[in-house]
């Protein structure tokens, strides 16, 4: 009766407050004018905006010319300084909150400052942005008339500096969310932060299982990871005969197109809502607003301001960017973001390409250092998803993980690519899925398509196929076991792909 309630009262706010949206549609040039303006306001009053002579800026011009475009490694030293306690650095005042972010299996982890302001005006912000999509597109949405699932990181202190904890930022929400808004969630919050994946995996089944679940969240090879795990110790089918209220799914953290069989296997309803979300550490930056439409409206009054490399431009070494009122129509563009934390001009290593300009939306292409560009055929990730999806479909087949590398020329001078691919549920033929999956690509990318021309350049595709579990055991094994942790799917080199050859080699037995 109290969830039914309490529904009501935020179904009437978030009508309320998709007119923020509506203001995205409408008037975009000023929203992202009005967040320049705020932080050129705030750059004066750091060291960061003193080293570059902060008080020459007054448009956006000079914010271009005077403060470089920047990645994680030029604001580590200032990060550094940060985490130690100083203040005023990248951003006024002190930061106490850092999400720790590797993104793939990199041995080094990355700090992302998260102030206040960053937290609250973007990434809280954001959510209840979401939800108020949802509620728009779904108008009989009862998400807040039952739980929610959702499965945190963990936390811990920097040892350096007691003051600073660090975490995946998924877990400082949680730790951050009022207690009002913790009834609506499960499992309780002790259970979601706790740090052993594991144990989290199995007390989270055990207790979600007693729950009514209306909605979840998080990356999808988590999330079938745990259904699974729900559904051998309920002995149900499905997941809707555990929780037959189950109305939405917020996903993103990678493609979901390899996924999406899965998913309508697990939860067999039409009205079903996936929404696709863009949600990483240094922030809130998207969201589907539309079922009839390709892409995900771009948040452009949530504390970001946004700008755009074009990956030529990119790929020849320059770091020229421009504002979002100047980008094109399916050209794909390295993003950069200046944040409410301190991240200014900073490239989080995500490219993306307009699908839509009025509004701005996007789709996530792949990653600036994810692609394999060793022969001239410009692979990216969005390729490779796309083309697994296709060639699964047509047999019938589930991928659970992949990643690809080069293959170097050989003394005929020929090279290609492999692919590493954990199955689900594995094709009937696996020579007949590797050469569907080769035209697939063919078709999808005609620089592959021209080196693969009479195997001149690149010879057919490989695929590897190998046994279940094995990326969660090779992530297991390099300490990277979390929601944050995911193995690369395509690597210009083969360190990644020896990698795990390598551990296969060596481990005769998987971790369940």
């Amino acid at each position: 009766m109290i969830y039914s309630f309490f529904n009501s009262i935020i179904k009437g706010y978030l009508k309320f407050r998709h007119g923020r949206v509506e203001k995205m549609y409408s008037d975009p040039r000023s929203l992202q004018t009005e967040q320049l303006e705020f932080f050129i306001s705030q750059l004066n009053k750091t060291e960061y905006g003193r080293d570059h002579n902060a008080g020459a800026i007054m448009t956006y011009v000079d914010f271009s010319n005077l403060l470089p475009v920047t990645d994680y490694e030029s604001l580590a030293p200032y990060i550094d300084k940060m985490m130690h306690g100083e203040k005023d650095i990248l951003w006024p005042d002190k930061i106490l909150w850092f999400a720790k972010s590797s993104g793939t299996t990199n041995d080094k982890s990355k700090y992302i400052p998260i102030s206040d302001h960053n937290l609250f005006e973007n990434h809280v912000s954001a959510t209840w942005d979401a939800m108020s999509i949802l509620y728009d597109i779904r108008s009989d949405s009862r998400i807040f008339d039952r739980k929610n699932l959702v499965l945190g990181g963990s936390l811990s202190t920097f040892t350096p500096n007691p003051e600073v904890t660090v975490g995946d930022v998924s877990a400082i929400l949680l730790h951050r969310m009022p207690a009002v808004g913790r009834p609506f969630y499960a499992p309780d919050f002790e259970t979601a932060l706790l740090s052993d994946w594991e144990e989290k995996i199995e007390r989270t089944a055990n207790i979600c299982i007693q729950e009514d679940i209306g909605m979840f969240a998080g990356v999808p090879t988590w999330t079938i990871v745990l259904f699974r795990k729900i559904l051998d110790k309920t002995g149900k089918k499905n997941m809707l005969e555990v929780w037959p209220n189950l109305k939405a799914y917020l996903h993103g953290g990678v493609s979901f197109e390899p996924y999406r069989e899965q998913f309508k296997e697990l939860i067999p309803a039409e009205d079903f809502q996936y929404l696709e979300v863009y949600n990483a550490s240094e922030g809130y930056f998207a969201v589907q607003d539309t079922l009839e439409n390709d892409g995900m409206l771009m948040l452009l009054d949530n504390a970001v301001f946004y700008e755009f490399i074009p990956m030529d431009e990119f790929y020849a070494g320059g770091r020229k960017a421009i504002p979002i009122w100047e980008v094109e129509l399916d050209k794909t563009y390295c993003l950069v973001i200046t944040t409410a934390s301190g991240l200014w001009r900073y490239m989080p290593g995500d490219t993306v390409i307009f699908t839509s300009l009025k509004p701005y939306r996007i789709r996530i292409a792949g990653r600036t250092k994810h692609f394999i560009n060793a022969f001239g055929e410009e692979v990216m990730v969005s390729n490779t998803d796309q083309a697994l999806k296709l060639t699964c479909e047509a047999m019938h087949a589930q991928v659970s993980d992949y990643t690809v590398a080069p293959v170097f020329l050989d003394q005929q001078g020929k090279g290609g690519h492999q692919w590493l691919i954990e199955f689900q549920k594995r094709p009937e033929d696996i020579k007949s899925f590797e050469l569907m999956l080769d035209n697939q690509l063919k078709q999808l990318n005609s620089d592959y398509e021209a080196k693969r021309f009479k195997d001149i350049a690149l010879q057919n595709l490989i695929i590897t196929e190998v046994p279940q579990g094995t990326f969660q055991s090779w992530l297991k094994h390099k300490g990277r076991y979390s929601a944050q942790s995911k193995v690369p799917r395509l690597s210009n080199d083969r360190n990644t792909i020896d990698q795990i050859l390598d551990y296969i080699s060596s481990n005769t037995q998987y971790d369940d």
